[in-house]
């Protein structure tokens, strides 16, 4: 089962799967805060380098199963065209209105 996006808890994470979704580069972009940083499978990544391999160029999408810690903490099934599917969890932290920094990683 999966929750629709738009009913997800949190303003910021339901944008941001939404740009992800729709492959919105400048909406996403523009959810994050200046310096955003980001790890997936526990190693820091390039944030940029990342969003452009895992997301943009292979066309990802999240299908999200559950969230916690009001709406900031998710498992999904993440699909791209150079992995397919897998379950992965993804945890968000905010400052100032914008997404500092994302974890990811096979659930």
């Amino acid at each position: 089962m999966t929750i629709p996006v738009n009913d997800l808890s949190d303003p910021l994470v339901r944008a941001f799967v939404t740009a992800l979704n729709a492959g919105d580069r400048a909406a996403l972009i523009g959810l994050l805060a200046p310096g955003a940083t980001m790890s997936d499978d526990g190693s820091d990544r390039d944030l940029q380098e990342w969003l452009d391999r895992e997301v943009f160029s292979s066309r990802g999408h999240m299908d999200v199963e559950s969230e916690a810690d009001g709406g900031r903490a998710l498992v999904a099934r993440y699909r791209n065209d150079t992995w397919g599917e897998m379950r992965t969890t993804w945890q968000f932290g905010v400052e100032d209105g914008k997404i500092s920094r994302f974890e990811t990683g096979q659930a």
